[in-house]
């Protein structure tokens, strides 16, 4: 098939490409590699490891350990469900956590190879914060609130001892690991069709140990999917 002009068509090839190798991903729900996905969709091998690229670090797809793509998180969001989104569970409980312990608290999803705040609640005070905006990415492997994200899913080959650890605990702490002087309490949200977790930051060390019993009620009360059917 000989590409299409987009000046002529109006419409974008690329979208097009990565719209169809999402449509492929979604038939093959044990996975497909990046020579498999080229194979079925007749893409270049390079065009279809730029899109695989490209719609894994925006959640569009994901990867496992042994290079298998299949639909990522985000898309469930698209589609609606018969419960409400983890966000929309997450909001409040969030707010209601910044308030209780005078610090910001936000959800932490994984995408890609990011940790992303995908929602904030800052507390209403006038004392010192340390501010996340929504969109903040941090690395997944460092700072309470990627590690517990990682956590929050099932055990994968290879996966580090610190997030396996986080896993058994429930929940982390980690120092200065992000930002210096700042201290993060996270709990991961397991059960959910995308990897994310309960972020606490705040600049008194003091409050670290003494959140983790807010922070993991907070968790306890977001809970899964299940629990919120029919809530909308």
């Amino acid at each position: 098939m000989t590409p299409r002009d987009d000046s002529e068509s109006g419409g974008s090839q690329t979208l097009e490409r990565g719209l169809a190798l999402l449509v492929e991903l979604g038939r093959h729900t044990g996975g497909l590699t990046t020579s498999q996905v080229a194979a079925a969709t007749g893409f270049h091998r390079s065009i279809a490891h730029r899109l695989l690229v490209s719609l894994h670090r925006t959640g569009f797809a994901a990867r496992d350990d042994d290079g298998r793509y299949t639909v990522g998180p985000a898309v469930p969001g698209l589609l609606g469900g018969t419960g409400p989104s983890l966000r929309t569970v997450a909001e409040p409980v969030l707010h209601r956590l910044a308030r209780r312990l005078d610090a910001t608290a936000s959800l932490v999803e994984a995408v890609g190879t990011a940790a992303v705040t995908t929602v904030v609640a800052e507390p209403p005070t006038d004392g010192p914060l340390f501010w996340y905006r929504k969109g903040s990415r941090d690395p997944l492997d460092r700072g309470a609130g990627g590690l517990a994200a990682l956590a929050s899913g099932p055990p994968r080959a290879a996966e580090p001892d610190r997030v396996r650890a986080v896993r058994e605990a429930g929940y982390v702490i980690t120092h200065s690991e992000v930002n210096v002087g700042a201290h993060g309490i996270a709990a991961p949200l397991p059960g959910w069709p995308v990897r994310a977790a309960i972020n606490v930051v705040t600049a008194d060390p003091r409050l670290a140990d003494k959140a983790v019993p807010h922070v993991l009620a907070a968790a306890a009360e977001v809970g899964t999917p299940g629990d919120h059917l029919g809530a909308e």
